[in-house]
């Protein structure tokens, strides 16, 4: 008798075999997946094995290398462009006089072609290596460079590494308490990166805050060969701070409220008595430029006693240096020009501020060249850190973007706000001496226009613009088609009799119009109301805080208005 087997059970027993092999494959697929999404990204990509890693303060940029790392004779060099990108944006590479002029936060230096004499702020230094020329590039020799960037630099040959570290920032360190591996990634699934040695010391990398940088109970480290990882937070002890954060900063803390203290070349500085309330910048007008690059200095005895008074009040005196005495355009640029004339005028600029024992100064060059605008900015870029090296500050005016070439055009406000501690908008003459039609000084809205330029176009730092601010308005007259006008100080703003003030909600200011002799007159007032809707616009805007131009012109009444909405305080409280 035949067995009775159904095709269904025939087919079941020949398919359990392949159903296996089928759950077998799909398993493998599924922890192959599990892999690649979680744990293969865990693992570090060998893509700069063959090259010289870079970490700088803790950061491995070595993706972002425009060239290689070059190590010769135990001195670590590197390009130009990557000492652009990392530690001077404004080095500037002079071909046609085959040097190199970097600046650092406190040091301007020049590096010429194949010498090991360099001039660094005002004296002649040797080195161990000149510049090196390699392949059309130029690379600088940055272990001879270490006092100019305040930076440490260690080469690690087993893990060719260079590490580079400010010594301006914090730096800590801890040791191990085990023997462990340092992961790619925070977890035990990472690669392992390097491995420590219990008693090993670790540097803790922090983050732009000084905030360790942690995940879950893991902390980054670096170590001794200056491999970047993870550990966990439970194997490192002995934490210690082996260098606080430098404090370099050479700006006020809080709004600044400055007044220029404005007078003649030709008389001696004004005598001041007691607290001028809601201040905490004098700016009074010491110094002009003399075609040469030399300085006409205004500052003696009377000026000495000024410099006195304002320090008693808590006051810093930051002096206008101004080239408004030359009126040529030609002399400002001759000197502008070359960096031997530009270090010239700064090293006297210096030596007088230093002398003067004033805390900062205030540039105030007015009327140049649009083609002036590059070498200005250098002015700048390499007047800075020899202030910051003395702890003294730059504050710089300008005028409002979009004007004319020698009024507005002749400015790099980008530049300046960057290189500066304080860029200052001087925020008035918005209709000035030289107009063809009636209208403000310095109208709310327009101000609020051009802030928004600053902030917007020109990439100005909020923390960093002052708004500056008249203490004048003009009294415009229209006779017979022929338009005049003369400046009226705030204080002496009076209204005639029968003339109504109806305000004006766009400018922010109360404005007045009358006959009289056949002539009509019109008048943007500036007084407190109009000053608060300015003051209202700093702190809405988030600005570094007000000039105002100038002394003796305001009310009486306006200062504890400005120290109310500046909320401004003295170094002496």
């Amino acid at each position: 008798m035949k067995k009775n087997t159904s095709p269904r059970m025939k087919q079941e027993k020949i398919n359990v075999p392949r159903l296996i092999l089928r759950i077998v494959i799909v398993v493998v697929i599924l922890l192959l997946l599990l892999f690649i999404i979680k744990i293969a990204p865990n693992y570090a990509r060998d893509e700069f094995a063959d090259k010289t890693n870079l970490i700088i303060n803790n950061n491995n940029i070595t993706r972002n290398l425009k060239s290689d790392v070059i190590i010769e004779d135990n001195t670590i060099y590197l390009s130009t462009d990557d000492i652009k990108n990392f530690f001077d944006e404004y080095l500037l590479v002079e071909e046609e006089n085959s040097r190199v002029i970097t600046t650092s936060n406190t040091k301007t230096v020049v590096l010429p072609y194949n010498n090991t004499t360099i001039y660094v702020s005002g004296s002649d230094v040797n080195i161990a290596h000149s510049l090196m020329q390699r392949d059309g590039k130029i690379y600088l020799p940055m272990t001879d460079l270490t006092n100019i960037y305040n930076i440490e630099i260690n080469y690690y040959s087993d893990s060719n590494i260079v590490t580079i570290d400010s010594l301006n920032r914090k730096f800590v360190q801890a040791t191990s308490s085990k023997n462990m591996s340092v992961k790619y990634l925070p977890t035990i699934f990472s690669k392992t990166m390097d491995k420590v040695e219990r008693g090993d010391t670790l540097t803790i990398v922090l983050d732009k805050d000084n905030n360790k940088v942690t995940e879950d109970d893991w902390i980054k480290v670096r170590t001794a060969n200056g491999e970047l990882g993870y550990v966990k937070q439970k194997d490192i002890s002995n934490e210690q701070t082996v260098r606080e954060e430098l404090d370099t900063n050479t700006r006020l803390d809080g709004k600044v409220s400055l007044i220029w203290d404005y007078y003649s070349q030709y008389v001696t500085a004004p005598t001041r008595d007691g607290k001028i309330e809601g201040v905490n910048v004098v700016s009074p007008s010491f110094y002009e430029i003399t075609a040469s690059g030399d300085i006409d200095s205004n500052i003696g005895v009377d000026g000495q006693a000024y410099v006195s008074w304002a320090h008693a009040n808590g006051y810093k005196v930051w002096p206008i240096i101004s080239n408004s005495e030359l009126g040529d355009l030609d002399a400002v640029s001759k000197i502008l020009e070359k960096f031997e004339t530009r270090a010239y005028l700064i090293e006297n600029i210096v030596k007088e501020l230093v002398n003067a024992g004033v805390d900062g100064i205030n540039v105030d060059f007015e009327n140049m060249y649009q083609e002036d605008k590059d070498n200005y900015s250098r002015f700048l870029i390499e007047l800075a850190p020899r202030l910051h090296e003395a702890g003294l500050t730059l504050s710089v005016d300008v005028t409002a973007p979009d004007g004319s070439e020698t009024w507005s055009l002749c400015y790099d406000r980008n530049t300046i706000g960057k290189v500066a501690d304080y860029i200052i908008f001087m925020g008035y003459d918005q209709n000035g001496v030289s107009s063809t039609e009636a209208g403000t000084v310095a109208g709310a809205n327009w101000v609020e226009l051009n802030i928004k330029k600053f902030l917007g176009q020109e990439g100005v730092s909020s923390d960093k613009l002052i708004l500056g601010i008249p203490f004048y308005t003009r009294l415009w007259k229209e006779q017979d088609g022929t338009l005049t006008s003369s400046v009226v100080n705030m204080r002496s703003v009076t209204v005639p009799e029968g003339v109504e003030k109806t305000w004006d909600e766009k400018t922010k200011q109360y404005y007045i119009e009358y006959e009289k002799d056949g002539a009509t007159y019109k008048m943007w007032i500036e007084d407190e109301e109009s000053i608060k809707a300015k003051l209202d616009l700093i702190n809405n805007y988030n600005l570094a805080g007000a000039g105002f131009w100038s002394k003796d012109r305001e009310s009486n009444t306006v200062w504890s208005i400005i120290n109310e909405k500046l909320n401004i305080q003295t170094s002496e409280e």
